[in-house]
This record gives C-alpha cells, structure tokens and sequence, in this order.
C-alpha cells in the first residue's frame, strides 16, 4: 500500500501549509508510489506521503513557494499523472446537487481511472489470449507445422509482443529513467530477447525458410540459430496480463466504501416552513430547519426534537440492537431510523460536520493508515534483474573471448535472458490467488487481495463486534415470570396483545413468542418512554417499565435479566404486576465453537461493543472470551482508538462486524472481516466478506488465506529456484534456449499444479 519516503520529510511550521490530496494514477507497484512521494519531498515546502493501495496523495505545501498545478508536474515528470481530489469532490457534490436529490458522491477520478485500465487491461489479455493460442499449437505441434508457419507465428506474435505488452514495456521504460528495475523489467528483457532472437533466425538465419520445423537440442551449437522462440513471447506476456488485470480489479476499496455510507443517508426530507410541509434534497438542509420525520422513515439529519416522541433504531451507529427513547430535548443522528412516533427535528449539523460525514472520513483516513505492503517480487527484481543482465553480457562476452563464435555465445547469453524470464514468477500469485479466492468463494469467503493474506499470517488479536457477529442481531424472548396467581402462557399471551400494535423490536420479539393468534386490543396508547397500553378482553394490560415496587419473585426476574445482559419489560394488569418477560439479543449456536477456533489458531479473542456492559460480559462469558477483553459502550471513533491503542501495543489485530459503526474499525485493523448479512459499507470497508454469517467463517477464512499465502510463497520460491539452479547451466553454454523455454514451461505448471491443490481446502464445519 503506501510507500513512505525515509529521512526526505521536509519539516516547515504548520501555520505556514495548506493540506492537499491528489489523485495518482500509473502506479504499477510500490516502487512507483516510493518514487513520487520522493519527488514530491524533494520540492521545498512540501512533505508529502503517497498511498499505492488508495492511489492517492496527501501533501502539505507552503503555498507562498509552490502551488496544486506544480505539484501535478512534479507527479507527471516522476512518470505518472496526477489531479486534486478535491475538485473532483466539489464536481461530485454540484452533480448530485443538479441531478437526483439525493445522490451519492458520483465516479470520482480514482475509479474511472482504474475502471478505464482494467478495461484495456481485460481487452488486452483477450485478444493475447486469442493469438496466443495457435502460436503455442504451431509451435510446439510438429504435426500442425505447415508450409511457413513461423511466418504466421511471427505474425500473430507481433501484436502481443508491441501491443499486449505495452503496458509492461511502458512501465519498463519509466523505471529505467529513473535507475530503478521492476519485475517489469524482466517481462521486457526476457521477451525481448525471444522476440528479437526470432527475427535474427528468421531473417538472418535459416529459420525463415518453407519447410522449417523446430528440433530440440540439448546442448547449444552453430545450428541453434535457426530456432524461433516466439511462443514464449506470446505466453509470458499473456499470463503477466491476465495477472495484472486480477490486481487492478482488486484495487479501490475505499471509494466503494465511501459511497456506499454516504448513501445509507436519507435522500430528501420533508422540511416544516411558516407551518406548511415542503419536500426538499437533503443536501439543501441548513442549520436551524425543521423537519417532520414520520414512523419508518430515516432521519434527514443530524439534529434536536423539538416535539413528539418515539423509538430510533440507532444500531447503524452503536451497534445496539435495543431502539433509544426520543423525546423533546434528545439529540438524534442522521441516517438512524425512526421506529414509531412522529418527531419534529430542528437540523444542528449538516454537510461535513454530520455525524455520516465524520464516519466516512473515519473509513477513508483508516484506509490511508494500512500499514504498507512491500512486493516480494519487485524486492528481489531490484537485485535480480541487474544481475542477470550482467550475467547475460558475460556470457556472451567470454564465448566470445574463447573463440566459440557468434551463434553459441549468442545463443548462451539469450538461453541467460530466456530462463530468467519471470513466467512462473507471474503466475505465482495470481493463480494460488484464483484458485483459493475461488474455493473461498465456494464456502461463502471472499477474499480481496494478495495483501489481505499477508495479514492473515501476521495476526494474533482477533476484535469482535457483538450485535449481529457473536449474536444474531435480532431481540427474542428468554424468559417469562408470572406473579404466584397466573400462569406464564397468560402474561405473554396478553402482553402480545398490546405490543401487537407496536413496531418496536422488543415488541416484534414478544409477539414472534407467543405463537399464535394474538387476542383483539382497544384503546392502544403509547406511553413516552415508559412503554404501550390497552385493553385486552376487558383488563388494562400495560408492558414497559415498571412503574411501582415489583413482589420479591418478579424483581429476582428483573435483576437477573438485567445482569444478564438481557432487557427485563413488565406485565401489568388491571395496575397489578402480572409478571416479567425477559428480552435479549441471543448468541449465535456456533460463536462458541468458533472462539474456540480462533484459539486453535494461535489467536487471542477479544469482544469490542457499543452494547451496555452488562450484555456484552454475559455474551462473552457465554461464547468464552474472557472477561478482561470486553470492551463495551464504545462508539465509532472509539472502536478505531481501540484498535489502535492494542497495534501500538504490538498487536496485529484482526477485526470482525457487521454494521456501519464498524466499518472505520474494520479499515483501520490488520485484516478487517465483515460479515455478509451486514451493511455494504462494512464489506467494502473489509478485507474477507464472510457470506454465510457464521462466524466460524472467519476461522475458515483465516485457515485459507494462510494456506493460500504458504501456496504463493512456494510458487515463488520454486519459480526463482529454478532461474537460480539454471542461469549458471546457460552461462556455460549447457542449455539450448528452447529447452529454457521449456524450463519456463514446467516451472509454470509446478505453480499451476501446486495452486490447485487449495481446491482441496474444506471447512473446519464443512458436512462430510
């Protein structure tokens, strides 16, 4: 992700800058991003860090010495092309403002950037694919060699040579400007040298002449110069570009994210001028309005009830799965939904000071702070790369010095370049990726990107949100008390009667209990913040609060509850205590199992809540966490202190939830897991969507990717060890540059044949 520039920060005083993002687009890997942000430090007046994986930078800059423009030409002149993210932003808002009322943030630049890359990418890969196939049939098919089929292989290799590898080639060229060597570097050397070798053979050599077929040698002689080497062109290039089309399509988490929270915000509202009701786009709100929110709908903003009184579903934010009292004086949330009663809100806070506003800056500063992941590859491409140039020049150099003629050295130094060519090396990673992102997607686990896996090794603290994760997110009954004179059938039956009028959540769980045919209520009343009455079968039912001393067994049931976690309402009838009913948001049947799981895994476990700390202890003791590692009564930014506070301890802390006041938490830990019943904003903010909502799952997806990681890390070993083991047996003039080619052939299909074996993966719970 991003690369930061060591000891090139300016310091200037803070007075003096003005903050900037900028949008960069062009980066191929993290050396690209390391290389601007040390451009840009190296202007006076500007200290600058770049993100790869967001594809942006944050720049302070002294406007007296340097302005947005110039910044962009010191990215453009690093390679690259860069824009304010700021205009883009201003641009988005005028859109939404001109269009739809209540749109979101519109395309921004990053995305149709990247969207228009993967499409050429894609586009690309296709018709490489396409050519690549007849050129690799003639090739290696003596049967299939007709009269002068090296020409048509020569022309089929053309355009995936210049065209297909365009974008290698490009990026090549920009690192070698700069001194610098990528793996781009070696896609460009290696099918280069086979390209080119071809032509000398066909047009120099004997190559070119109807009739010709490939024979293989196994040492090199004068004779070899008649061999083509095209198909080895038109594989690497191909397989490298479906790779790079997998990266980039994983690439841009954050905007998805960022988008998908500023739509969960209400679109218009219905706002109260000189005593009449007018519809307006929530954008147009100011400080001060009135607006009238009725049952069912969201909230248009943040704000102060100034009449009515209700129930707001305030989970999206806390986390809590009990609905808070509203009444005249209470503070609300926009976004959060107004469960029962009309409110009338006057607006406290609109635009960038909302609460949703705060939230999605939450999401993308998180983002921005991931920890960097550096690229195995591109790490040892820096000292790969000039060595096997080195080693190639050698060669050719000492055959030559030896009087072994032109054709061996050449061929030895070309064999050099040919078995270093990083085929394998490119297949490594995205095909273990494929392969265990796919047998992941069978089991309901889906995996975002090679980075997510290195998380997965590193981690040892596992944070879990409650309401929805652990729990089932849902109220139900767990238990009824009746008063010594009735029955507990009788005191639910009745208490169903009078909530069936409700839409409260605790209401909904009453009812669902008593299965059945709920008996006729009259004179329903909803009794601000204490709870609802009527008349049932000629008796005053009333549930809610209990309003007078309850007998000894009744308040053992309402303290007990209560300790429990649990929400104790009570049973009245004729103002007689009839009994208490105890409501609460159950564990999930295999969070136990699951824990246990994550223990198995060398994992520490640990509950973070917005939840009361009573239910939050109960569940852990419940599932085995231990108590220690509750945290309860925590709001958003507190989740993301929290994880924090635990990674300056030297944790490497995984996070799992489901709801929207998790997803700042989930960007900001190691390796976030969001479960798939939750909200989009937490999945896209996540690096593993658990789909099944089982959280067993993300035991699974831990396993995986840890396996999947292990598979690639192989890959790579044995893609590079046979490059080590063989370059020498070339230098010395050993191995026919078709058998090198060969050489690649088999290494790719170790790596494809040891990627599969994650088709084998099964489920700690899988069914047998």
């Amino acid at each position: 992700m991003g690369v930061y520039g060591e000891g090139m920060t300016q310091t200037h005083p803070a007075t003096d800058l003005l903050q900037i993002d900028l949008g960069v687009t062009g980066m191929t890997c993290t050396s690209c991003s390391a290389r601007v942000e040390r451009k840009l430090n190296k202007v006076d007046g500007v200290d600058a860090t770049v993100n790869f994986a967001t594809e942006s930078a944050s720049v302070s800059y002294d406007p007296a010495k340097v302005d947005p423009d110039a910044l962009i030409e010191v990215v453009r002149g690093a390679g690259y092309d860069a824009f304010t993210v700021a205009d883009s932003d201003a641009a988005s808002e005028d859109s939404a403002e001109e269009g739809d009322a209540g749109a979101s943030i519109s395309e921004s630049p990053q995305d149709a950037a990247r969207a228009r890359e993967a499409a050429d990418l894609k586009h690309r890969v296709t018709v490489s694919a396409l050519l690549t196939v007849p050129i690799v049939l003639l090739s290696m098919i003596p049967a299939l060699q007709f009269t002068n089929w090296q020409w048509a292989v020569l022309t089929m290799t053309t355009p995936v040579f210049f065209w297909g590898g365009a974008p290698f080639h490009r990026a090549t060229f920009i690192n070698l400007r700069h001194g610098s060597f990528t793996m781009d570097t070696l896609i460009t050397l290696g099918t280069s040298a086979a390209y080119l070798w071809s032509l000398w053979a066909l047009f120099i050599g004997n190559a070119g002449h109807p009739g010709m077929t490939m024979e293989m040698h196994l040492f090199p002689s004068d004779t070899t110069m008649d061999e083509i080497y095209l198909e080895t062109t038109a594989v690497v290039i191909t397989f490298l570009l479906l790779g790079r089309w997998f990266e980039t399509k994983a690439k841009g988490q954050s905007s998805l994210a960022l988008r998908a929270l500023l739509d969960m915000g209400a679109k218009d509202a219905a706002v109260l001028v000189d005593g009449r009701e007018t519809r307006v786009p929530v954008s147009r709100l100011q400080v001060g309005d009135t607006v009238i929110v009725r049952p069912g709908e969201k909230i248009a903003a943040d704000g102060r009830v100034i009449d009515g009184t209700s129930a707001i579903d305030e989970s999206m934010l806390t986390g809590e799965s009990v609905p808070v009292e509203a009444t005249v004086g209470s503070t609300v949330t926009g976004a959060t939904v107004n469960t029962s009663g009309r409110l009338l809100v006057e607006v406290t806070r609109v635009g960038a000071d909302s609460t949703l506003a705060q939230m999605a800056k939450l999401v993308t500063d998180a983002q921005a702070k991931k920890a960097p992941v550096q690229r195995l590859v591109d790490r040892i491409s820096q000292i790969f790369v000039p060595v096997v140039i080195a080693v190639s020049l050698i060669t050719l150099a000492t055959h030559l010095a030896l009087g072994n003629g032109l054709a061996p050295a050449f061929t030895a130094a070309v064999a050099v370049l040919i078995i270093a060519c990083p085929c394998a090396l490119g297949l490594a990673t995205p095909t273990a990726l494929l392969v265990g992102t796919g047998r992941g997607a069978q089991l309901g686990l889906l995996i975002k990107g090679p980075e997510v896996l290195e998380s997965t090794r590193r981690v040892d603290t596992i944070v879990m949100d409650k309401t929805g994760t652990v729990t089932e997110g849902a109220m139900s009954v767990t238990g009824v008390t009746a008063a010594a004179d009735r029955a507990d059938d009788d005191v639910l039956a009745a208490a169903a009667a009078v909530e069936a009028a409700s839409e409260h959540p605790i209401a909904r769980a009453i009812v669902r209990a008593a299965r059945g045919e709920v008996a006729e209520v009259t004179d329903f009343r909803n009794l601000a913040g204490s709870g609802v009455t009527g008349t049932v079968g000629g008796h005053t039912v009333t549930v809610g609060r209990p309003v007078e001393t309850l007998p000894g067994e009744l308040r053992a049931a309402f303290d007990d509850a209560q300790e429990q976690g649990g929400t104790p309402v009570v049973v009245t009838i004729d103002d007689q205590p009839a009994g208490v009913i105890a409501v609460r948001d159950t564990v999930k049947a295999t969070s136990r199992e699951a824990v246990a799981g994550m223990r198995e895994l060398g994992l520490t476990p640990m509950l973070l809540t917005g939840d009361n700390s009573g239910a939050a202890r109960a569940v852990a003791a419940e599932v085995g966490i231990d108590a220690d590692h509750v945290i309860a009564e925590v709001m958003p930014d507190d989740k993301v202190s929290v994880v924090e506070r635990l990674q300056t301890e030297g944790r490497n802390v995984a996070m799992v939830g489901d709801g929207v006041n998790d997803a700042a938490a989930l960007a900001r830990s190691d390796l976030g897991l969001a479960m798939g019943a939750g909200t989009d904003v937490a999945i896209e903010a996540s690096d593993i969507t658990l789909m099944n909502n089982d959280l067993r799952s993300a035991v699974d997806a831990i396993r995986l990717s840890r396996r999947t990681l292990g598979t690639i890390k192989g890959n790579l070993f044995w893609a590079f060890a046979y490059n080590v083991v063989l370059i020498p047996v070339a230098a010395v003039g050993l191995l026919n540059p078709m058998l090198a080619g060969v050489a690649m052939a088999f290494s790719s299909v170790f790596v494809v044949t040891n990627s599969l074996r994650l088709r084998s993966f099964r489920s700690s719970h899988e069914q047998s």
